[in-house]
């Protein structure tokens, strides 16, 4: 029996382990990084969990998480890589790091609200859900609140502004929608959220827009002017005022690519 267990421990040890054994962690971590540079991103996965092992305790055991979290938003993993830098936060609140680990979070979140696919399928970012956008904006506020000479910090507060005029743009969808369908109380509704929640971002026009044609389509005059006073002085060029119709996503003010 005694010779069994000595066996089947041979046996479940891989050659893969056996030779990282050998390894110091600054070797480890230089095949990982090699890995990730060449994106075999599940072994490099591999390779900086085996190290965080090694050096647990030092430095180069929190770098292997960071690395390990961004091997994960490569490979199109968000949740592993949201886990891994929650974890990564939670051990080490005071880490020199924390900021890029914010940002990161942020850029995973970022992503996953554009879609690996978005591109291909011409899908208005205003579209999609937008928990992950939300989020992202969240973790981009943290890290320029608390770190804000972090060389992070102007691509972070760059993303804020697209977020914001995203989740504006959301709801102006969501108002399009109702209006084109004859729901014009729910279109006022949702386009008067925007107006309320946000400034300065370009969906505010279009939201003023369906507000006066769903006022008018109600046969609310008053307010339908009221709407039209606001939209002429902030927007005195707007198609809207001239009778263009409720805009079209086909050609999205977001795209930038």
């Amino acid at each position: 029996m005694a010779l069994a267990v000595v066996v089947l421990a041979g046996c479940s040890s891989t050659p893969d382990e056996d030779r990282t054994g050998r390894m110091s962690p600054n070797r480890i971590y230089a095949e990982a990084k090699d890995e990730l540079n060449a994106g075999a991103f599940d072994k490099a996965v591999t390779l900086f969990e085996r190290l965080e092992g090694r050096a647990a305790g030092t430095p180069l055991a929190q770098q292997a998480q960071l690395e390990k979290a961004y091997a994960h938003y490569k490979a199109n993993e968000q949740a592993q890589a949201l886990a891994t830098l929650d974890r990564f936060m939670k051990l080490h609140p005071a880490s020199p790091a924390l900021d890029y680990a914010l940002y990161l979070k942020g850029i995973v979140n970022f992503n996953d609200n554009l879609g690996i696919l978005s591109f291909i399928a011409k899908q208005d970012l205003a579209e999609r859900d937008q928990k992950a956008a939300k989020e992202s904006f969240e973790s981009f506020r943290e890290l320029v609140t608390r770190f804000p000479d972090s060389r992070y910090t102007p691509d972070a507060r760059a993303r804020m502004t697209y977020i914001v005029n995203s989740l504006a743009q959301y709801e102006v969808h969501v108002a399009r929608f109702y209006f084109s369908r004859g729901a014009y109380v729910a279109a006022i509704g949702r386009a008067q959220s925007a107006v309320a929640e946000y400034r300065d971002v370009p969906a505010i026009e279009e939201a003023l827009g369906i507000m006066m044609r769903s006022y008018d389509a109600l046969g609310m005059a008053q307010l339908r002017d009221d709407t039209r006073r606001v939209l002429e002085k902030n927007y005195p060029r707007s198609d809207y005022l001239g009778g263009g119709g409720v805009r079209s996503a086909t050609n999205p003010w977001w795209r930038f690519w």
